[in-house]
């Protein structure tokens, strides 16, 4: 007997789903599981699959096409096999209805033309072709639709080539901001990177604070550990960004207050330290995460630090490592750069940048002329929630670290 594919319920507000886009069509060989159309409904678009191994024996509604939850989309059974007398009757049903919506079709069309303009009628579109245009930056009174009432699809979407008057309102639009998405035109990690850059500063009082610290110190630190230590130091251990991520996690331990997270109106105080460290690739930036670093070893740190970026540029970082940083760290001082001002990765609201290492000379306690080692940092953070006296408290406290590091091995 013929198995009914029906318009499923994805979500407990749904009642009714709208055809997106057929993966199949009837006389075609599936299999249990295989995606066969495209569906949405208001919120949330996904995909159907077939419920058994058979043939398409008969689709029973056209792409654009509006039906209640529950309700036989399709059939699949074995090739050859009569679908039942009830089964035939409701797609004779269904059938008379798709032609008596082809007969008014015209006259729909029509009626949305003439009101595209004026703004008199409503535009039949669904919510993933709308999306869709609204990602390409199209104005969807100007796009023909050919499903069910005239309604846009996704296929007409894709199909539409915007004139160059289109195109030219596009760029105006995008220019007065009205209805303008962050990322039009522009396709994966590319996108997703201008989304939230774009977001981050229109939902944070954002500013930047900078200050260098003095690493003399901690350079021959470094060196006074290496000749002390016989085992190898090969991952890391006692590079700058791993000192300066102890440092970091340290320096949120004493200002909790900088560890937290502000979004959609909620402030959330992390008791957990996840630092994320920013990592350029030929196609954008990412941010692993490394979770729970303030209760690592130098030696750990360090390990993490390499294997979290190198994943990352590899492309085989596991998703969870993507997310949940409380604070992170963004380094330009390989391109030469001192100071800069960094953008908030949200929902976190504080950001540190480093530039590059200064040499200078300087005067010690007996105006004595020496050199010294430098490291610029730039602390960007949420005004909305730090004031500037308690950013430069954090900022201070960072430094303090780094300019006694023993304190950085307990």
């Amino acid at each position: 007997m013929a198995k009914e594919v029906v318009m499923p319920k994805l979500g407990l507000t749904m009642t009714e789903g709208v055809i997106d886009n057929w993966l199949v069509k009837e006389g075609d060989t599936v299999s249990t599981g295989q995606p066969i159309l495209e569906i949405s409904s208001e919120k949330l678009t996904s995909d159907v699959e077939s419920p058994a191994s058979g043939t398409v024996l008969k689709i029973l509604y056209h792409e654009g096409d509006t039906v209640k939850c529950k309700e036989p989309i399709a059939f699949i059974g074995q090739e050859g096999e009569e679908v039942s007398a009830q089964e035939k009757q409701e797609s004779q049903v269904e059938t008379e209805k798709q032609s008596t919506k082809k007969d008014i079709t015209t006259s729909n069309t029509a009626k949305e033309v003439a009101g595209k303009g004026s703004g008199s009628d409503r535009i039949f579109i669904t919510p993933l072709a709308k999306k869709i245009a609204k990602e390409k930056g199209y104005r969807i009174e100007e796009i023909p639709g050919t499903g069910g009432n005239g309604r846009i699809t996704r296929r007409d979407v894709e199909n539409f080539k915007p004139s160059e008057k289109t195109s030219s309102d596009t760029i105006l639009q995008a220019q007065t901001g009205n209805d303008y998405v962050y990322g039009s035109g522009l396709e994966g990690m590319r996108k997703t990177i201008a989304t939230r850059m774009m977001s981050s500063l229109q939902n944070a009082a954002q500013l930047t604070i900078h200050r260098k610290a003095d690493i003399t110190s901690l350079l021959d630190f470094r060196v006074e550990i290496k000749e002390r230590v016989k085992t190898p130091l090969e991952n890391g251990e006692l590079g700058i960004t791993t000192l300066l991520t102890k440092a970091v996690t340290k320096a949120l331990r004493n200002h909790p207050n900088i560890n937290v997270w502000y979004a959609n109106g909620q402030l959330i105080n992390n008791e957990e330290i996840h630092i994320g460290i920013a990592t350029s690739l030929d196609d954008g930036l990412v941010v692993p995460v490394i979770k729970n670093a303030d209760k690592m070893t130098l030696s750990e740190l360090g390990q993490s630090i390499k294997d979290l970026s190198n994943q990352a540029r590899k492309g085989t970082l596991p998703s969870n490592l993507y997310s949940g940083s409380t604070f992170s760290i963004t380094n330009l001082g390989s391109a030469g750069i001192e100071y800069f001002t960094p953008i908030l990765n949200s929902p976190e609201v504080a950001i540190l940048g480093v530039g590059q290492s200064q040499k200078q000379l300087d005067l010690d306690s007996n105006d004595q002329v020496i050199k010294k080692s430098y490291l610029p940092l730039s602390l960007t953070f949420d005004h909305q929630i730090i004031d500037g006296a308690p950013a430069a408290e954090f900022l201070a406290s960072v430094i303090d670290y780094l300019e006694d590091p023993y304190q950085l091995l307990f």
